[in-house]
């Protein structure tokens, strides 16, 4: 059997697309298509049942995918380990990342990535939302979160400090909050969905309900609404760093409490050893990482 011809088979499970399998493999979709056909005439069985709009397995097809799923990723390996060091990563890496985030740090780390790894390609997903990793082909997810799904594979890269932050306009008209309570008197800039927001203080947790009028489904929304005087923000340090010290923000702390603090997590697909594509990626990701943001009060 055609290993080739088994990737797109995985690939259009995967993606529910025998054309998109093409398409992440490199092919055309008629190419893909007589892939698949040649497997499936080696096989002597229909592995898929497609229409124009739907593609399903059948029951020899759905019994034969896990077989067919082990040879791909076991061939992926073994190329992954006798590929040299001096070779670089090669191959394309499929990233999701968050929308700010992404902005901010990892599209600054992709030219030296490319430069120093000529077989290396990247497509870069930013999403807010965690994909399903499996469904959208994605080798790699990075997610700032306290993550709560014991069945995702992750690894920290890194903590995620956070601050409450406010325009000095905002601050000016509305005064400054001093504790934690203080901030019921104010408008809030939650991320959508999101009802409270968590503070250390005193050694415990503090849960406040937020109540706002503004809420937006990226972390840039709220951070340009801050910025343009809408109320207060609880954002990443990486995020307003360049803003604390242009003065567009301005830090608010309050007394024996402070934000919780979260992680910045590398999220991966399978349990299988980690392709050197990914792991040039996540080291590149990790040294971006190590900043120390400034103090500004």
């Amino acid at each position: 059997m055609n290993t080739s011809d088994l990737a797109v088979f995985v690939g259009a499970v995967a993606s529910g697309s025998i054309s998109e399998a093409g398409r992440r493999l490199g092919l055309i979709p008629m190419a893909a298509t007589r892939r698949l056909s040649a497997l499936e005439s080696n096989l002597g069985v229909r592995l898929l049942n497609r229409t124009t709009r739907s593609l399903s397995l059948t029951p020899e097809g759905e019994a034969f995918l896990p077989y067919a799923q082990a040879i791909v990723e076991n061939e992926q390996q073994g190329r992954a380990q006798v590929r040299t060091d001096t070779m670089g990563a090669a191959g394309l890496l499929r990233v999701s990342v968050p929308i700010a985030f992404g902005l901010k740090i990892v599209t600054p780390v992709i030219p030296l990535l490319l430069e120093e790894n000529p077989e290396l390609q990247i497509s870069l997903d930013m999403s807010d939302r965690l994909p399903d990793l499996t469904a959208s082909g994605i080798d790699l997810a990075i997610r700032i979160a306290r993550l709560k799904d014991s069945s995702l594979i992750a690894h920290k890269l890194a903590s995620n400090p956070r601050v409450l932050v406010a325009s000095p306009d905002y601050l000016h008209r509305y005064g400054i909050p001093r504790s934690i309570s203080d901030l019921s008197h104010h408008s809030c800039l939650p991320m959508t969905g999101v009802t409270h927001w968590t503070f250390n203080s005193l050694g415990s947790e503090t849960h406040f309900r937020i109540t706002s009028r503004f809420s937006s489904s990226s972390i840039a929304g709220c951070q340009a609404v801050c910025i343009a005087g809408a109320g207060i923000a609880l954002l990443s340090e990486w995020a307003v760093a360049d803003d604390l010290l242009s003065g567009r923000l301005q830090r608010v702390a309050l007394a024996e409490a402070a934000p919780e603090e979260i992680g910045i997590w590398a999220v991966y697909p399978t349990t299988r050893n980690v392709l050197p594509k990914v792991r040039v990626f996540v080291s590149a990701l990790r040294k971006a990482l190590q900043f120390k943001p400034p103090v500004i009060e």
